[in-house]
Parts: C-alpha cells; structure tokens; sequence
C-alpha cells in the first residue's frame, strides 16, 4: 500500500504512512520465533527492489521512534527494528506500521 500511495498516488511519506496506520491492524497468531516470517535481506533486496527501499526508509524512522522510545538501549532497539540480522521482519513491519495488535490466544493478549 505504500507503494502505491507514493508511486501511483504522489502522496508525500507521511501523509501515506498515516493513512496504511489507519487501515492495518495486525493479527498474531503465536509468538514462537521459528514461525514468524522472516526474509533474507538479499533475496529481498534483488526480488522486490523498490519495496526494498520503503522497507529501508522505514526501518530508519522504526529505529529513530525506538531511540526516542528507548534512549541508548541498543539491544531493545536492534531487537525491534524492522531489518536485523541480515533479515526483513514481517512482524515488526505489522507490528510498526498498525494501529493495534491482536493475539489470538490468552498468551498473546
């Protein structure tokens, strides 16, 4: 939807960016590691490239909210952020671009 709002629509970042908060919410349906998508920030990168740059842009604002959030913890903030490990984290995308989260079991709420 970004991309789209951007490309096709010529809406500035934020005006784009407000509007996919207000319509996304997130649904979590387990909080085990192993099953939450993650992508190879290569494979990601030379497949989707203009995806690739939103993705980065937010990231880098993701990162900017989080120090402002958590002042100098690192660890939190890496942990967090959208690309980490060399990998493209679907969930901290949900996560940082909804208006709310649901967990679908008593664990997650």
């Amino acid at each position: 939807m970004m991309r789209i709002l951007l490309d096709e629509c010529s809406y500035e970042w934020d005006a784009a960016f407000d509007i996919c908060r207000k319509v996304f919410a997130y649904t979590n349906h387990t909080v085990m590691s192993e099953a939450l998508e993650k992508w190879n920030v290569d494979i990601f990168r030379s497949t989707l490239p203009r995806i690739w740059q939103i993705v980065q842009e937010m990231d880098r604002r993701c990162r900017a909210d989080l120090e402002k959030a958590f002042p100098g913890d690192q660890g939190k903030i890496n942990y967090m952020a959208i690309i980490g490990d060399n990998q493209v984290r679907m969930a901290n995308i949900c996560a940082y671009t909804c208006h709310s989260i649901n967990g679908v079991s008593k664990l997650h709420s």
